[in-house]
């Protein structure tokens, strides 16, 4: 019985860990990594990051959920951001999508760029998409873990968390900024950190998932579906502790009346 509840809390800590962080602080992502950028160029990380430390987010541009929000506010978010773009940063948002386009990417930086309420360098924040499975790797080398799910009429979406992931100049992950809402001073002491290489502290445990959307009802949906089985699961370990309990009462009671 024991072994039976062993495998089944395994069982539960292998499925929770499969999606959202798990933080890779100190770790080195390769700088010899290719990503296509909007121009439909290849291009290696090693050359986007130009030298600079560099904020990274992981999305896929057809998202309906919170790739949205995040990337406004991070256009809201580096509008006030003091200091230099392109000379004291970089940013790149990459998509981990199978099937994105340049042309979409593109799409979706000039719109971003476009909202930002200041004078911005456009070469300091690109867009891109993969090159053979780098934006997986990457994914990976950063801890940052995300389910492919397809829908009964074939929709494609992509369950996600949403955080704001810093590498120094070498490539090196410093620091985790989780949510989708960042505070300038927290980026720019991110920023400064990341470009003296030093790891720092994640920002805002709190993780937020993409939704699935509901184009109909305009509206993003709560998976109770998800919710219930996590209660099923948490009511069979209860269970579980509860026969092993009642197990090893009757088996002192044995022993007692055996003794006696």
């Amino acid at each position: 019985m024991r072994k039976l509840l062993m495998l089944l809390l395994i069982t539960v800590s292998v499925n929770a860990a499969q999606l959202g962080i798990n933080e890779h602080q100190g770790a080195m992502v390769p700088l010899d990594l290719t990503f296509i950028n909007e121009k439909g160029e290849k291009v290696t990380l090693e050359k986007l990051m130009d030298g600079k430390p560099t904020m990274i987010t992981l999305n896929y541009f057809r998202c309906a959920g919170i790739c949205g929000p995040q990337l406004a506010d991070m256009a809201k978010m580096l509008s006030k951001l003091d200091l230099a773009e392109n000379t004291d940063y970089k940013v790149l948002t990459i998509s981990f999508a199978e099937n994105e386009t340049p042309d979409l990417a593109s799409a979706k930086r000039q719109a971003y760029l476009h909202s930002m309420t200041r004078p911005f360098v456009q070469d300091a924040w690109h867009f891109l998409i993969s090159d053979n499975n780098s934006s997986a790797i990457l994914a990976d080398k950063v801890g940052f873990t995300y389910k492919k799910e397809v829908s009964k009429a074939g929709v494609v979406d992509y369950v996600h968390p949403g955080a704001l992931i810093m590498l120094s100049p070498k490539g090196k992950v410093t620091r985790y900024l989780n949510g989708i809402g960042q505070l300038p001073f927290d980026v720019k002491m991110a920023v400064i950190e990341a470009g003296e290489g030093k790891v720092g502290p994640t920002i805002a445990k709190k993780l937020l998932f993409c939704f699935a959307y509901d184009p109909k009802g305009k509206t993003y949906i709560f998976k109770w579906e998800k919710v219930v089985g996590a209660l099923m699961t948490l009511i069979m370990i209860a269970f579980f502790i509860y026969l092993i309990k009642t197990s090893k009462r009757k088996e002192d009671n044995h022993q007692e009346k055996g003794e006696n």
